[in-house]
């Protein structure tokens, strides 16, 4: 009879084990619903790490996959009202960081193929090389300089340490070790202040979309 009991209640002690991660993460999510930005903090800090090393294995490089752990998070809270609850929020939170990291590797395959295509697209090397040069045409310059010009006006709306991050980051390209000795920040810090300016950068344009 004890080794009855014994096998019958192992298996109960395991699922209440791991009920009581899944219950705490739907806690923090109902809370995080209502508003409370302590719970969006816990979030990120019970899953950060491993989100980012899921990301890295699949794109293999660092700012990258930085970049695309913010994402994530960002798409993941933009879209809370949507988690179903019958489901794990890690489950959830993990297969939008993998469609994340294939989306991103699917846009790098895709120039990569398309300049490919270009360059073969001719028996003369010439045309080819001469089709694939970065030199824009007239037009082309001129609606990306109206596309950045757009961009630096949004960026400008935003608090000036975070608009001057974006701009070091994303105008200057600069990598966040970079960024950081720039301003004298430690590197955790830059990240962190990164993906808050990227929460109000999708505010504004949100609200520019609504003015519209």
């Amino acid at each position: 009879m004890p080794a009855n009991t014994t096998a019958e209640t192992t298996p109960v002690e395991t699922d209440k084990i791991w009920s009581a991660r899944a219950l705490r993460d739907l806690t923090l999510v109902e809370a995080a619903l209502q508003g409370h930005a302590n719970a969006y903090e816990e979030l990120v800090q019970r899953y950060r790490k491993p989100v980012y090393y899921t990301i890295f294995k699949m794109v293999r490089q660092a700012d990258d996959a930085d970049d695309l752990t913010s994402e994530t998070f960002a798409k993941a809270f933009r879209n809370l009202p949507r988690f179903r609850p019958e489901f794990a929020f890690s489950t959830w939170l993990f297969r939008i960081a993998t469609n994340a990291s294939i989306d991103s590797l699917r846009r790098k395959r895709l120039k990569t193929l398309s300049l490919a295509a270009l360059s073969s697209a001719s028996d003369d090397a010439e045309v080819g090389w001469n089709v694939s040069c970065p030199d824009p045409t007239p037009q082309e310059a001129m609606i990306r300089q109206q596309r950045a010009q757009a961009a630096r006006q949004v960026v400008d709306q935003l608090p000036a340490k975070y608009a001057r991050l974006v701009r070091l980051r994303y105008f200057d390209e600069l990598s966040y070790e970079e960024v950081a000795t720039e301003l004298h920040l430690p590197i955790g810090t830059v990240k962190a202040q990164l993906f808050k300016a990227r929460e109000l950068l999708l505010e504004l344009l949100q609200a520019s979309k609504q003015s519209l």
